[in-house]
């Protein structure tokens, strides 16, 4: 059975959340508190992680940070009461692989839930992808750029894996949508961009040359050379 964990300070939600999930057939632990949440993690094996942002003792962004920077790579899923792309790059940034504005459906959080269970594998032929001064390792997950260490989130990692596969083709903000989301869940575009932003800043912002670049209007590539207008 599948287990997962839901940090929200709402007990009416928290409540209603952890029934509705049992009922779906996962084994859900429950907390209110940021801080039991995270105690929770580092002790126990979970498949989900739900975190809600504003919870007392630690906030959903600061425990998500704490978990990644101890190496724990759980797929987690932040709720969150706004819908800025601030917002949602800061919950990227801190280590979340999806997001879900309240007020929000159950359906559509369950079908985020079983998207991130069931991510589809990527080909692993290659253990070791290197494009320029940029290393992928898909066997320990890590990116080195230049020989330094690259904290990217799994979906992020997930990402760049299929731009690297592409060597140098374009990959449509559909692409990624179905490869890393799954047709069982709406995925806005502008979702696809935030993440892009994000990894961009990440493995460009400090490095040259340039590796992710953009076409316009088709969609994204990795290479050490750009065509960009």
């Amino acid at each position: 059975m599948q287990k997962i964990l839901i940090a929200e300070d709402d007990v009416n939600i928290l409540s209603d959340l952890k029934m509705r999930l049992e009922k779906e057939g996962f084994s859900v632990d429950a907390v209110y508190n940021g801080l039991l949440a995270e105690k929770l993690i580092i002790r126990n094996s979970y498949n989900c992680i739900i975190l809600d942002i504003n919870m007392p003792g630690k906030d959903g962004l600061g425990v998500c940070k704490t978990i990644r920077d101890q190496g724990i790579s759980t797929p987690i899923l932040i709720l969150t009461a706004f819908d800025e792309v601030e917002d949602k790059v800061s919950g990227f940034d801190s280590g979340a692989d999806d997001y879900l504005t309240k007020p929000f459906y159950f359906q559509e959080l369950i079908a985020r839930v079983r998207a991130l269970l069931k991510r589809r594998p990527l080909n692993e032929t290659s253990q070791l992808i290197s494009i320029e001064n940029l290393s992928i390792d898909l066997r320990t997950k890590k990116v080195l750029r230049k020989g330094e260490n690259i904290k990217l989130t799994s979906r992020e990692f997930e990402m760049l894996v299929l731009l690297a596969l592409g060597k140098g083709n374009i990959v449509s903000k559909r692409d990624f949508i179905e490869h890393i989301w799954g047709t069982r869940v709406e995925v806005n575009t502008n979702t696809v961009e935030v993440f892009i932003n994000s990894i961009r800043n990440k493995i460009d912002k400090n490095y040259e040359p340039k590796l992710l670049h953009t076409r316009p209007g088709f969609g994204y590539y990795l290479s050490g050379k750009s065509d960009e207008s």
